[in-house]
């Protein structure tokens, strides 16, 4: 039996009119779920009731936990809208529409498909928190896709797998993307999964034997050095993400040279503690060369933090080794939901607006404005925002986020259009290299421009990104280079 004090224990901090709201919420939906059931057989109310357990988890204001807890009574639209507002009020019955409409848009061709995602980003940009509910939503569904019908299940995960996944993973939430992933992955790749499986017996097993003495050697060592406070845990690789590294070309399905199988994690209270830490790891044992990769000072695209170093440990085992602070470990996990902070009234603190990591799904509003075509729009959005990212930087250190296989026109274009447009050749790593050259992580980028420069066709080919390509169109047209080619 549920009870509503499961919800509310997971708060760190709550008023008594937080309590208020989530009861009510919670007897409401009861009351509206009751005699309905799941594909399951089990009693509906379960799947909201998990869905806020979730966000409770997350420490989300109590009007998003009051939303979810409502997601699904208006489906049936013997409730409406408008009692929800009388009895939870505006902002409350604002996050259900939104989840309700994004809800409503069934998947059965690329069209549908397209105008939901649409529909997903402009919830988005109203009220992050629409998407919160969602993704949460997703992965309650997900584990229990075995009891839908066997025809929507490849489709369900497929979704799951390429457009919800994707989307927790630029929000910095790892561990929605993570279950997303390996819940979707069995159903999208049976066969591949059957073999992951296969590959990995025993491989667990075997490197938690090793850790345990590379972590009493750390332990030793960290007390040893006036660490004072750390906690080391461990963390295995999920097995989608396992199953798309045994598919690098270098790794080319041999199991025995992915290192990070099991990863050992070591939370400390500072910045200088993860430094102080890493110089002792590397004193205890020899780092592999490549392998020691600093996303504190150079943080991932979604905000990810951590050191990350690959030793050669106890007996000569490869081990990888991550080294974070509590919040950095707190934002790895949860992303952008660790940072929506609300104040006692409910309202944002920014005021609505969205946190700075979120400019990506700002900008693609902006171009989906001018891009009318469905086919356009999911091309931009595959290309653009699905894909691994690279960044590099300007001489000034500024960085630029850019998809994988983009560039350097595509950089010249996210700076300004007229250096784009002007860009005669670049500059990378001290280097001059033509405007067709691949983008790498890290690389330092100096764009040359000349007045007389213009953009020609073999830029559009050169160009990988939405933004450069649209903006190459532009400057061909406005020089009548456009409508020559066309004819």
């Amino acid at each position: 039996m549920q009870d509503v004090n499961e919800i509310i224990n997971l708060l760190k901090s709550h008023s008594k009119s937080d309590i208020e709201l989530i009861t009510k919420a919670f007897e409401f939906s009861q009351k509206a779920h009751e005699g309905q059931e799941r594909f399951s057989r089990e009693p509906y109310f379960i799947h909201p009731f998990e869905v806020a357990k979730d966000l409770a988890n997350l420490q989300l204001d109590s009007k998003t936990i009051a939303a979810a807890l409502l997601h699904d009574v208006c489906e049936d639209k013997s409730i409406s809208e408008k009692t929800i507002k009388k009895e939870f009020g505006d902002e409350t019955a604002f996050l259900v529409a939104g989840v309700t409409k994004l809800g409503q848009l069934k998947y059965h061709g690329a069209e549908l498909q397209i105008e939901n995602l649409r529909k997903m980003f402009l919830a988005m940009a109203k009220d992050i928190r629409v998407i919160l509910i969602r993704l949460a939503d997703r992965v309650h569904n997900m584990k229990t896709l075995q009891y839908v019908p066997e025809e929507k299940q490849k489709r369900i995960a497929l979704e799951t797998l390429e457009i919800y996944a994707p989307l927790a993973n630029r929000l910095g939430m790892g561990k929605f993307k993570g279950q997303l992933e390996d819940l979707a992955f069995q159903y999208v790749y049976p066969e591949e999964y059957k073999k992951i499986k296969e590959m990995i017996k025993g491989k667990y097993e075997e490197k938690e034997k090793d850790l345990i003495k590379v972590k009493y050697g750390i332990e030793k060592e960290l007390r040893e050095n006036d660490i004072k406070y750390f906690h080391i845990d461990s963390r295995v690789k999920h097995l989608y993400s396992l199953f798309k590294k045994l598919q690098r070309p270098e790794i080319n399905m041999n199991i025995d040279i992915v290192y990070d199988l099991i990863a050992l994690r070591i939370i400390v209270k500072t910045i200088e503690d993860c430094y102080k830490v890493l110089g002792i790891i590397h004193k205890m044992w020899k780092p592999i060369p490549g392998k020691i990769k600093d996303y504190i000072a150079t943080p991932k695209p979604n905000g990810y933090q951590s050191l990350h170093t690959t030793v050669f440990a106890t007996g000569g085992k490869i081990t990888e080794i991550q080294i974070r602070t509590e919040q950095m470990h707190e934002e790895a996990e949860y992303g952008i939901a660790a940072h929506w902070a609300y104040a006692e009234s409910g309202k944002p603190r920014e005021g609505g607006r969205f946190n700075p990591r979120l400019s990506w799904v700002n900008q693609l509003i902006e171009w989906q404005k001018g891009t009318k075509a469905s086919k356009d729009f999911l091309e931009t959005l595959r290309i653009d925002f699905f894909k691994d990212r690279v960044f590099c930087f300007t001489p000034k250190g500024d960085v630029i986020d850019l998809p994988e296989g983009a560039t350097t026109i595509d950089f010249a274009y996210s700076i300004h259009s007229d250096i784009g447009n002007h860009a005669s050749g670049a500059i990378v790593n001290n280097k001059f290299v033509s405007l067709d050259t691949v983008m790498k992580n890290g690389d330092i980028i100096e764009i040359q421009t000349q007045k007389n420069k213009k953009p020609s066709a073999e830029w559009l080919e050169r160009a990988k990104t939405s933004l450069a390509k649209k903006q190459i169109r532009a400057a061909m047209k406005e020089s009548g280079l456009f409508k020559r080619i066309i004819k």
